[in-house]
């Protein structure tokens, strides 16, 4: 099983996809790894050999992935949040950053519905 940056990942893709499953790879990303690394995207993870899969070590070790990019992303939050900016305040409130409206919609970022009793529409 191929480890790269601490994830297993999945066996059976092709290791253009596979790349993605690691936190802070897309597919533009992994393409370009795997073009800096020699490795063909197209053969599957399962067929990998161990040179292949030191080269996309190396190749991944430039790039902030995993736990360091989520810390990194959740210390941005921290800040927004510490210094009570309209974003820091809407993110503590688990409502909608961007502007967007929420007297209708913002279900996925406000939860399901809960009923407010004499509340009529």
């Amino acid at each position: 099983m191929a480890r790269i940056a601490g994830i297993d990942i999945p066996r059976e893709k092709r290791v253009e996809i596979a790349l993605t499953y690691i936190y802070g790879i897309g597919l533009t990303r992994s393409q370009n790894i795997l073009a800096q690394a020699g490795v063909n995207p197209d053969i599957r993870v399962k067929d990998l050999n161990d040179g292949d899969v030191q080269k996309l070590r190396a190749a991944t070790e430039s790039f902030t992935l995993e736990g360091d990019l989520r810390r990194q992303e959740g210390m941005a939050l921290k800040r927004l949040q510490d210094i009570g900016c309209l974003r820091g305040r809407r993110h503590r409130m688990s409502l909608p950053v961007r502007g967007q409206r929420t007297r209708t919609n913002a279900r996925t970022r406000r939860g399901s519905r809960k009923t407010v009793a004499g509340r009529k529409k």
